[in-house]
């Protein structure tokens, strides 16, 4: 795998890791290691592309909970899985081709509500009624901003609140940061409508 920079891969770890209370990535293997400690996911490594140090590490691992994740497409990764193994996600890491600086707009009646914590930002959109119809968060640690668990509920969709989240945590970047999220197929379709691009695909295996 070759045009994936491993300083983005890693500060997306970083910022994600910060936006979710986990501790930072460090080193292993020639990628990264984050100790998640999750009932699902106890760890998690990232490898910006396919080396040495990543077959080592599959050929160690023999319990399910450890998820390795590789900038990659599936059939790359699934070439050099144990037989144990399997894909669970195929998914891809984007970053904005063109800068999309439209204010957040939500529907009428539905309320918008941001905080912020240190580097994190935390976007609301309550409904009408009260209730939660989306969320959304972002991290911006060392020159790198992530967007992290864009969310609308499924009774809200189609009514632009994606874009507003989006653009509600976008407005916190500074604007020297490099701006990165990983997405599944239908969350690429809309970010696509908003600039971004793929960058690299994304793909996670483990021990089911």
């Amino acid at each position: 795998m070759t045009g994936v920079d491993p300083v983005l891969v890693r500060g997306w770890l970083a910022a994600r890791s910060l936006s979710r209370g986990l501790p930072a990535p460090v080193a292993d293997h020639g990628g990264w290691r984050v100790d998640t400690g999750g009932p699902v996911e106890r760890r998690r490594h990232l490898f910006a592309e396919v080396g040495p140090g990543l077959t080592a590490l599959l050929a160690t691992i023999d319990t399910p909970g450890v998820f390795v994740k590789l900038c990659a497409d599936a059939g790359t990764f699934r070439a050099l899985l144990p037989p144990h193994w399997t894909i669970t996600d195929a998914n891809c890491m984007m970053v904005p081709e063109r800068a999309a600086l439209t204010p957040p707009v939500v529907p009428p009646g539905y309320r918008l509500t941001t905080v912020r914590d240190g580097g994190v930002t935390h976007v609301t959109i309550a409904a009408p009624d009260g209730g939660l119809a989306a969320s959304g968060h972002a991290a911006e640690l060392d020159g790198i901003f992530v967007y992290d668990r864009i969310v609308v509920e499924d009774a809200h969709r189609r009514r632009g609140l994606g874009r507003a989240l989006m653009m509600a945590l976008g407005a916190h970047c500074t604007s020297t940061s490099r701006q990165v999220l990983t997405a599944t197929a239908m969350g690429a379709a809309l970010y696509a409508t908003l600039g971004w691009r793929i960058y690299a695909p994304y793909t996670t295996a483990t021990i089911p």
